[in-house]
């Protein structure tokens, strides 16, 4: 992109610039190479004028002007308006166009670019979108609409005679935008004369007259086209993501074609021989669906299956296929259509966990492996595919657009500079011209006239910025600033002194604590006790926040106070909070009662992190209007459009959907629910409402609707997310930004701990000086009596022991062999010790620098003991340096004459017991570093671990099993035992205890024996429920679990700070739920029909409990309410979830007040509350989190070097083979063999047309497929059979050839192997039904097989390279994200176990069944999935919830087992879940950030002008080619080939004889060119002038000498260059001789005819240039 054009002034477009338009455009056509123009950024249509052109003088306003962009200035000009923004007009007169200097055409140009004719057709817009909100109709509605088609009318008309209809550009035709206004106007006069009304589909097509706004405003323009931009670069992934749908869309028909009509059918026992026989057949059929088997509350009839693990019939019962498919037909995989529409949903993660129940039950619960895969994995990938792509598309807008600000800031900047200094000079001669005609005597104020003036000018530019005028001011100085009186100052300065005092900050602060902890407190029903004291409370916090304000503007005047924003926030809590208890006793103004939420606010001026996040949102969201207000507008228009299309058709079709015939909480009939739908479906809740569409209205219309709403929706969505966490992963929680009134805080806690510190000093000091001082005089002396008598070396000697010992103590991984000879030496100085060995190789570097530090630091004031490990004692006990001198010279220092031999019989003594307990540290030390051993613990913790899987509710009656797990715990538990003991032995207690993983290992082994304890005694025996810890101990055993843990804390223990924050928001949403909310969800429940008595019958709590059939409960309460804090965020983390969520919306809006029966839809605008939690409580605080997860995970990227931290170092060596693997084709060239007729089918089967053929003949099978149906004929299963048969011919056939042209070599390659498998189990397929019956093997069986073929699409060469391209960051991140896969496993089956120890008995109901359940391993890890994708937990904590007697029997007796009752205990039910959520939530996040982070990584290192091993490995591959002798040379003829057969970014595409030739290659005899001298031109052709091709070069060099050493010594006798000009010099000496012997032959010839062609000619004159540019 070109520079923007130099300014100069604004022309008048003339008929002169006409004909000097019409001119260059002449010239321009004549002449064969045009100016590489490109048009200025700034200078677009829309936007402002820059200010460099000059001011816009009255007469240029609204007339045309010649066009300051080169670019344009051949047929247009320019119109400005007063705004200066440019508008755009075609200059030719053709087609239908007036003439520029028409003065109708005139008329209507100013008329177009009027602020106020935009200002009109926007209000228009805006009326006519509050026109098509309502439903109702009206006389005067008509008029208005006949009014704004007249202006929509009149601004075509407008257009068409400004614009011109046809002629360039920036005609009438020429903008889409004015076909769309053309469009609908001309619908809606179409519409308006026909006979269909209003209800036609050319009137709902008014409907996009709402995107009218985005051309108006030039921002919403601008997102618009950078969204399409977008969408451009996202095709791939669409189109892989529908490929990929539709591949998983045929293994679900094949799978579970007709399986979802399988229903349990009552049937006597007198037809029990005819049952047998219709069991399993698939033509029965009936219609009588009140003979089904239907569950209780549940609208679709009981699925069943044949198949061992699927759902059985209940006695008396079938299973028959019979009837339709569940869910009005609507969920099935009866044909690809339908199957198609269910993976979509799967995808898309909406009401997953009923799909999957349904064929769970009818097919089996082995099919929950392709459910994991569709709905986890799939969903996983795409998500992260988009969201990368997304990414990296913002990220480069953003760098694209800080350039441009960054470059037109600078030119803005250098042009007003002159322009500044072009008005001073000018107004400078002005002046010393007028002064020159004033009298001699004025003279002298020149200067001070020059400086009057810029002072006036400056004063003008600051008043100019003032948003109030003079006379506020005036006024405000006046009134608002009190210094009438000096004792009125003397009370200002003691008010600021006492307000401005840091412990009166910390007294604000602890009372906003104290008062949102009151107004946590607040619940349903309260005693009168805690009533008051709330409300006591209340007015003590009201009083402090008044007084507080009173204070502050005393001290800072009333304008010094109002001047700032938080002091105007302070002064509004506190009008609401007085108005609130003005107005307590009316109820119609509660609001103000909920507005004390507010109050937790007051919190973010005194926390940093708060503070800056908030400015860090407030910014991002300025940054982002156009997109926000571009997403409003689609929601809007999407309501509109649902209201216009669906809403008479809800009305009149409403008892399709309800058996009352009543429209439901969700529908479409007016503006409001039909936005709240389309709120729904953005928030990924949609296959409920779309039932409901299809049921009320037609297919054509109902799935169009939603798939646009879901897909453009949701791109505006994650565009929108991604911006908002790029904002937020740039904050930086350890550089925050704080604010006055935090450092007030933090001084005034500094000087309350300073005075604690100085009174515990001064209270403990004085009872222990007397001692201190004592033991330390006589210690001083000691140790200097010791140091006197002994000399300078043998203390030195005691200084380097104590080095020494540090070393060996403070190594980190080294092993007991490497240092035995060393450390283990004894020293005759001191008695012999034993050094503790060193860290376990799995003790992190982390741990490693605290050991270091207190041990191996020479600086340090504690050192080891030595004799703590030579006297039997594994406690290292920690002494002072002087201590260390002390204990070495005490033996040295006998106090009688016998005390120095029994000293050195003592170390003879200490000697020989140190070296006993020295060998059996060593053994020990040498037993836990084996490797053997570390497996054989491994393997056992693995075991111990598995074990606990099968302690299901069945154990009980295993009794074999029950036995064996009985003695395996004994024996995991002595192992383990056994090595925490060994590991004592070898390491020590402050060694082991310091190490974190060894302090998991010993909790574990707590674990096993509390659990052992518990099995033995019977009143302990709820200690035997906690073995489920046991499986922690995997973390410790490997280091991919290790370094998993260590990469998640170092990316989300940092967030704590943001994770409080958003916290904070949520209590603020729960407190004010719990304003609106509290006790208004309870409700009288019929107990016969389980349904809510309508308000008519009663109306209240008192009615209900009058109710004779309903004593036993009378009122009941909602299982999620909102009467407490912690309901409150229950409730919440529901909505967040979109789980359950409708439940308590509905509930929501159904209140009325505190003990009155609610009624339908009585508070309808209660959904707003919901709303605002969805975006500022959910989507805002979401992007906080995951932009600071980001930014951690980017500087712990950074600190090892830009390698992954979630993978092990010996992962990392594998991802680098794994990424050469992937980067280039694995297929190994495979020889041709000589025989003519092997030779031709080997030319055949590798030629690129054969490949093509079978890949057309790969999605033709699958299209084929596509075509069958479950009730397709038995005409069509035959046809399908035989075209089954054929494809499996042709695939034997490919085989078959490419067996005999590739030999043996046909199996050393995995595709062929996997296609030669392919073919052998086709054949097997076709052949096993016939032998063995098709009710054990699937028809759809070779389907399946053959199908699997299609994965040759994604084969790198084979299939399209965009796929590759998406593909190849997903393989290099599947390390890092398999690590994360294990420890998400881990965590699952932790929480697997722990249900199925507490909640295993839970009565079967709301979201516990038969499939997903805790009464057995596999059921209990189904459930977990479920809450894993976040699906249907809601229904399994509802089912917990049950613990009343009402709901329960806690006495039921339990076959097998001594545990009675099926009740839950919701409060472990609610820990349970949360916690699980939160953790998986993190573990996932995570998983999406390396995936992104790694394509991000991947594409920009391929833009980037960077050569890897990977292109050196390609360019010797096409060397090869050219040079199959080895010669290591080529001829220069070749070279051009050569370079233009190169892959990027190495490649020169022809024509590149002129770049080859300035590179300037030596050249060797014959005219040869060298590999080396080759690659050394093309890498610095690459690398350019960056700082490190000089090092690339020596290092492409040393590489290659090494790796061909044989290489021939030559002489280079000339260059490419040379042999150029060579060439050339030659040619003109042959072309001067021959036109010297034309002149002696034709003297009298006047003419010499050229003999040259043309071509030659051009050739001559470019290799001229390019040889003087050369030389």
């Amino acid at each position: 992109m070109l520079a923007s054009p130099e300014p100069k002034g604004l022309v008048p477009f003339t008929k002169e610039s006409l004909e000097l338009m019409k001119q260059r455009i002449a010239k321009k056509h004549n002449e064969e190479h045009d100016e590489d123009l490109q048009p200025s950024t700034d200078l677009e249509v829309g936007k402002e004028l820059p200010f460099a052109y000059g001011n816009l003088s009255p007469e240029m306003v609204s007339a045309p002007l010649e066009d300051v962009d080169p670019y344009y200035n051949k047929n247009t000009f320019m119109v400005l308006n007063k705004k200066r923004t440019i508008f755009r007009f075609n200059a030719t007169f053709a087609c239908c166009t007036l003439s520029p200097f028409s003065s109708i055409r005139r008329t209507t140009i100013k008329v177009l670019v009027h602020p106020f004719f935009r200002l009109l057709i926007l209000i228009s817009i805006l009326t006519d979108c509050i026109l098509m909100t309502m439903t109702t109709f009206s006389y005067w509605r008509t008029i208005l609409e006949n009014t704004l088609l007249g202006i929509y009318t009149f601004e075509i008309l407008v257009k068409l005679i400004a614009r011109g209809i046809w002629a360039g550009p920036f005609s009438f035709a020429g903008d889409p935008w004015n076909w769309l206004d053309f469009s609908v106007t001309l619908f809606e006069f179409i519409a308006r004369c026909s006979f269909l009304g209003s209800i036609s589909m050319l009137s709902i097509s008014k409907t996009l007259r709402i995107l009218k706004i985005i051309p108006l405003n030039q921002g919403l323009k601008t997102t618009g086209t950078i969204l399409n931009h977008f969408v451009k670069k996202v095709a791939g992934v669409i189109v892989l993501t529908l490929l990929s749908l539709s591949i998983f869309s045929l293994i679900g028909m094949g799978l579970f074609r007709g399986n979802l009509k399988h229903k349990c059918l009552w049937w006597p026992q007198e037809n029990e021989n005819e049952t047998l026989h219709n069991r399993t057949g698939s033509l029965f059929s009936t219609r009588d669906v009140e003979n089904f088997y239907y569950l209780e509350g549940e609208r679709d009839a009981l699925l069943c299956g044949n198949r061992t693990d699927a759902s059985q019939c209940p006695e008396g019962y079938v299973c028959i296929k019979a009837g339709t498919n569940p869910d009005y037909g609507y969920t099935n995989f009866d044909n690809f259509g339908w199957a198609l529409f269910a993976l979509f949903r799967l995808m898309t993660q909406d009401y997953p966990e009923a799909l999957y129940h349904q064929i769970l039950y009818a097919s089996g619960k082995v099919y929950m492996i392709f459910f994991v895969v569709v709905s986890f994995w799939f969903a996983f990938y795409m998500a992260s595919l988009f969201l990368s792509i997304l990414t990296m598309a913002y990220e480069e807008e953003k760098q694209t657009n800080a350039g441009k600000a960054k470059k037109f800031g600078v030119n803005y900047q250098q042009t007003l500079n002159e322009l500044q200094e072009g008005k001073e000079t000018a107004e400078t001669k002005t002046t010393q011209i007028e002064m020159k005609n004033r009298p001699s005597t004025s003279t002298s104020t020149t200067v001070d006239i020059l400086d009057d003036a810029a002072l006036r000018h400056k004063e003008e530019v600051k008043d100019s910025r003032k948003k109030c005028p003079l006379f506020c001011r005036t006024l405000a100085k006046t009134f608002l600033i009190w210094n009438c009186s000096p004792c009125w100052l003397k009370l200002k300065e003691f008010v600021h002194m006492i307000i401005m005092d840091p412990f009166t900050d910390l007294v604000i602060i602890v009372c906003i604590i104290l008062n949102i902890i009151f107004l946590a407190l607040e619940h349903y029903p309260m005693t009168v006790e805690i009533s008051t004291l709330l409300s006591i409370g209340n007015l003590v916090f009201i009083g402090i926040f008044t007084a507080e304000m009173i204070f502050k503007i005393i001290a800072m005047h009333p304008s010094g106070y109002f001047k700032v924003s938080w002091n105007i926030f302070d002064s509004l809590i506190v009008f609401f909070g007085l108005t609130d208890i003005f107005l307590m006793d009316n109820k119609g103004l509660s609001i103000f009662h909920s507005l004390k939420v507010l109050r937790i606010f007051k919190l973010v001026k005194y926390w940093p992190t708060f503070t800056n996040l908030m400015r860090t949102l407030g910014n991002s969201l300025v940054a982002l209007k156009n997109l926000i207000l571009l997403l409003f507008m689609f929601t809007f228009l999407c309501a509109v459009l649902g209201l216009k299309i669906f809403g008479s058709s809800y009305e009149h079709c409403v008892c399709n959907i309800d058996k009352d015939c009543q429209l439901p909480h969700w529908h479409m009939h007016d503006f409001f629910h039909s936005y709240m739908n389309v709120f729904r479906i953005l928030c990924g809740e949609w296959i409920e409402t779309l039932w409901d569409c299809l049921e009320v209205a037609s297919r054509i219309t109902c799935i169009p609707f939603y798939i646009m709403v879901i897909l453009i929706g949701n791109l505006l969505i994650l565009y929108l997310f991604v911006a908002l966490v790029s904002s937020f992963s740039s904050y930086n929680c350890t550089t925050v930004e704080e604010t006055y009134e935090a450092k007030n805080v933090q001084h005034a806690v500094g000087r309350i701990k300073r005075g604690v510190h100085y009174v515990l000093f001064k209270i403990l000091c004085r009872k222990q000086n007397a001692a201190k001082e004592t033991r330390g005089n006589v210690n001083d002396i000691y140790v200097k009596e010791t140091i006197s008598d002994n000399t300078l070396s043998e203390f030195s000697n005691i200084q380097d022991f104590l080095k020494d010992k540090e070393k060996s103590s403070g190594t980190g991984k080294n092993t007991m062999t490497e240092n035995e000879n060393q450390t283990l030496i004894p020293s005759p100085s001191v008695s012999e010790t034993v050094p503790i060995a060193s860290e376990e190789s799995d003790i992190e570097n982390l741990d490693n620098k605290e050991i270091r530090s207190k041990s191996g630091d020479g600086s340090s004031k504690e050192k080891i003991k030595p004799s703590s490990s030579s006297e039997c004692s594994t406690v290292d006990i920690a002494l002072s340096e002087e201590e260390i001198v002390y204990e070495h010279e005490k033996p040295m220092h006998p106090r009688s004459g016998h005390g120095r031999s029994s000293s050195s019989g003592q170390i003879i003594r200490q000697s020989k017991k140190g070296k006993i307990w020295q060998n059996i540290r060593k053994t020990c030390c040498k037993i836990v570093e084996n490797s053997w051993f570390k497996c054989f613990i491994g393997l056992v913790t693995l075991l111990s671990t598995g074990a606990l899987a099968f302690e299901d509710i069945y154990i009980n009656q295993r009794k074999t099993v029950k036995i064996l797990l009985e003695y395996a715990d004994m024996i995991f538990t002595y192992i383990f035992i056994l090595e925490m003991l060994l590991k004592w032995m070898a390491y020590g207690f402050k060694a082991y205890f310091t190490n974190a993983w060894h302090r998991l290992d010993f909790m574990v082994v707590i674990v096993f024996c509390l659990s052992l304890i518990g099995k033995s005694r019977e009143n302990l025996k709820p200690l035997a429920s906690i073995k489920f810890l046991r499986a922690l101990r995997v973390l410790s055993q490997f280091e991919r679990m290790k370094v998993v843990v260590r990469a998640l804390i170092k990316t989300t223990l940092p967030t704590a700070n943001v994770f409080l924050v958003c916290l904070m928001i949520w209590l603020a949403f729960s407190i004010l739920g719990i304003h609106l909310f509290a006790g208004k969800f309870y409700e009288c429940i019929d107990p016969t029909s389980g349904e809510r008595f309508p308000i008519s019958e009663v109306m209240n709590k008192s009615q209900c409990e009058s109710l004779v059939f309903n004593e036993s409960m009378p009122w009941e309460n909602a299982e999620l309410n909102f009467d407490n804090a912690g309901n409150g965020f229950l409730s919440l983390l529901q909505v967040a979830t979109f789980n359950g969520w409708i439940t308590i919306m509905n509930s929501a809006v159904d209140s009325v007040a505190i003990n009155v029966q609610p009624n339908f839809e009585n508070s309808v605008y209660m959904y707003c509350y919901f709303i605002n939690f969805v975006i500022f409580g959910l989507f805002l605080p979401l992007s906080m989190l995951i932009g600071a997860i980001v930014a951690n995970f980017n500087k712990h990227k950074i600190k090892l070097g830009g390698s992954n931290i979630f993978i092990t170092g010996q992962q990392k060596k594998q991802f680098r083979g794994l990424k050469k693997l992937l980067s280039e084709d694995s297929q190994r060239l495979i020889p041709r063999p000589k025989n003519k007729f092997q030779g031709f089918i080997f030319d055949l089967v590798t030629s690129h047309f054969f490949n093509i053929i079978i890949m057309v003949l790969i999605c033709t099978h699958a299209l084929s497929l596509m075509m069958e149906s479950d009730d397709g004929s038995l005409q069509m299963q035959t046809a399908f059979f035989w075209i089954n048969t054929i494809f499996v011919l042709i695939y034997a056939g490919e085989c078959l050839l490419k067996l005999i042209s590739f030999r043996c070599y046909y199996f050393t390659n995995e595709w062929n192997i996997f296609d030669f498998m392919v073919v052998v189990f086709s054949i097997s397929g076709l052949f096993l039904p016939m032998m063995v019956g098709y009710s054990l093997v699937s028809p759809s069986l070779v389907q399946l097989i053959l199908l699997s073929r299609i994965i040759h699409i994604l084969r790198l060469g084979k299939g399209p390279k965009v796929f590759h391209n998406l593909l190849l960051p997903l393989m290099l991140s599947l390390p890092a994200v398999l690590n994360l896969s294990f420890l998400i496993f881990l965590v699952m089956f932790i929480y697997a176990i722990f249900g199925m120890y507490n909640f295993a008995y839970v009565k079967k109901e709301a979201g516990i069944n038969d499939v997903s359940n805790f009464e057995t391993f596999g059921s209990s890890m189904l459930c977990i999935f479920q809450v894993t994708i976040f699906a249907g937990w809601d229904g399994m904590l509802s089912a917990i919830f049950n613990s009343k007697w009402s709901d329960c029997d806690p006495d039921k007796i339990n076959p097998g087992t001594q545990i009675k009752g099926d009740c839950g205990n919701p409060y472990f039910g609610i820990i349970y879940f949360v916690s699980y959520i939160l953790i998986s939530w993190l573990i996932i996040v995570n998983m999406y950030i390396v995936v992104v982070m790694e394509f991000i990584h991947t594409v920009s290192k391929k833009k980037a002008k960077t050569l890897s091993e990977d292109d050196f490995k390609k360019f010797f591959q096409v060397w090869k080619s050219f040079d199959p002798d080895r010669t290591q040379y080529i001829d220069s003829s070749q070279l051009s080939d050569f370079a233009a057969a190169l892959d990027p970014p190495l490649l020169l595409a022809k024509p590149n004889k002129g770049q080859i030739i300035a590179m300037d290659l030596p050249m060797a005899v014959g005219d040869r060119i060298h590999c080396l001298d080759i690659l050394l031109a093309l890498t610095k052709r690459v690398l350019g002038k960056d700082e490190r091709m000089e090092k690339v070069l020596s290092e492409i060099e040393t590489g290659f000498m090494l790796a061909n050493p044989f290489k021939i010594a030559y002489e280079p006798i000339t260059t490419t260059l040379k042999r150029k000009q060579e060439a050339v010099s030659a040619t003109i000496i042959q072309r001067a001789y021959k036109s010297y012997r034309l002149r002696q032959n034709d003297k009298n010839t006047s003419d010499i005819h050229m003999i040259d062609e043309e071509e030659e000619v051009k050739d001559k004159a470019e290799e001229k240039s390019v040889i003087q540019g050369q030389i």
